[in-house]
């Protein structure tokens, strides 16, 4: 089940993005989520402004996404060009899981799916795992986009 996260989230969240972080490292991914990132500052933000959600099973939280729907800032500009760039979407940002469960990916943009028929998302090149998930949900590699600590990431679209 997805639902919003609340602020008593935040410390099983950032959990979630630690296992996650160990996961990538183990895939050879020791570039994505440094320094801290995402922090608790950014989660709680994400709280405040409704865009955190969980994923639970029998009351246990095993992953994390912020979903935002609306212009997202980082996708202004792109080398490469956007499948569609006139009509509303949502983006997928931050997917943690705990690896308790498989399917995550899915399940998110499933859910992401229902409530927008456009999405975009994003993850480094070094991301090979995620990458390969992209691609199997259904979307479609773009090009490359600049995020705000200025390096860049592949980006993908589902429409």
């Amino acid at each position: 089940m997805v639902r919003k996260a609340g602020y008593t989230d935040i410390r099983r969240a950032l959990d979630i993005y630690d296992s996650a972080r160990r996961f990538m490292r183990s895939r050879g991914n020791a570039v994505q989520w440094v320094n801290g990132y995402p922090s608790e500052e950014l989660l709680r933000a994400d709280v405040a402004a409704g865009q955190l959600y969980v994923m639970e099973d029998a009351g246990d939280v095993y992953a994390v996404f912020a979903f935002i729907i609306g212009d997202d800032p980082t996708y202004q500009v792109i080398d490469g060009a956007w499948l569609d760039d006139g009509t509303p979407y949502g983006t997928l940002h931050r997917l943690g899981s705990d690896g308790t469960h498989s399917g995550v990916l899915s399940d998110a943009v499933d859910w992401a799916w229902g409530r927008i028929p456009h999405l975009r998302a994003d993850t480094h090149e070094a991301n090979r795992p995620m990458r390969r998930c992209l691609e199997r949900a259904g979307f479609v590699y773009t090009g490359v986009i600049t995020v705000a600590d200025g390096t860049p990431r592949r980006a993908y679209e589902r429409v």
